[in-house]
């Protein structure tokens, strides 16, 4: 008989972390092979996907980091741009409608010589600004999400010392959950499950009467997908492999923290019993 137990063990909060009382450093963050760095509090989540374009379904990388900071919320996100280029324009209205940005609060201006473009949401409960820029080979939006009762120059150090171009410095960014060594903060609404389905059993691992767990990390992302997934405990004869899918699966409410969706860092283990 078969049975499949699905465990979920928060491990931190992906993006959201508070600095301890009284302490915190800037520093400049990259990543390699992107062209730009930017001032964060500190070393943000980071998680990497290959996702197709929405106009030609040609697979691109994306890359999405975030930090919290004293009630602001801190996203970058990094598109590959392929042949045939997508605009920036193009590239705004694809990537705007959460925002849902006044006309009269846009802005185009210029960063180290790329075109760019600003933007302010009309959302008075959580406002927020977004840069969108266009450089020979990414797209790029930076998002500064601030609690309503803050001042509107709440984290605009951020988006001022956004830096472009191939021989940008920083400290480089990997995939991963963030600083640790700041306190982490939870989450005011964890993730919330909908749906779970459970893997099926390979015919070679019942006839070899395999039997064990399977652990998985992954992200909840704040956009509902389960993506960076990385195998901790592995399965032979396709049982691995089998508990990737079942996991590309799952349907969910992103956690969120003061108003806004963010990402997790979770732990899934699939249990085997032939």
């Amino acid at each position: 008989m078969k049975t499949i137990v699905l465990l979920l063990v928060l491990l931190t909060v992906a993006g959201v972390t508070h600095a301890q009382e009284g302490a915190t450093s800037w520093k400049r963050y990259t990543v390699e092979g992107a062209e730009f760095s930017v001032l964060l509090p500190a070393l943000p989540a980071m998680t990497t996907t290959r996702v197709p374009r929405k106009q030609d379904y040609k697979y691109r990388m994306e890359r999405q980091l975030e930090t919290f900071f004293n009630g602001v919320l801190f996203t970058i996100e990094v598109y590959e741009n392929p042949k045939p280029e997508q605009s920036l324009e193009e590239f705004i209205r694809g990537n705007s409608e959460d925002l849902r940005c006044e006309p009269a609060n846009q802005r185009a201006f210029t960063v180290d010589g790329y075109s760019a473009k600003e933007c302010s949401s009309a959302d008075k409960e959580h406002p927020a600004t977004a840069q969108f820029f266009a450089t020979e080979t990414h797209l790029y939006r930076f998002v500064v999400r601030r609690r309503a009762d803050l001042p509107e120059d709440a984290g605009r150090e951020f988006l001022a010392s956004i830096k472009l171009g191939k021989n940008t410095d920083g400290i480089k960014v990997d995939d991963g959950p963030g600083d640790r060594t700041v306190a982490a903060g939870r989450p005011d609404e964890k993730v919330r499950l909908l749906e779970k389905p459970e893997p099926s059993y390979t015919d070679e691992a019942r006839a070899k009467g395999i039997a064990g767990t399977v652990i998985l990390k992954v992200v909840f992302t704040s956009r509902g997908t389960v993506e960076n997934i990385r195998v901790v405990r592995e399965l032979p004869y396709g049982l691995t492999e089998r508990a990737i899918e079942a996991a590309k699966k799952i349907k969910f409410v992103p956690a969120r923290k003061d108003g806004h969706a963010v990402s997790m860092w979770m732990q899934l283990e699939y249990n085997f019993w032939p």
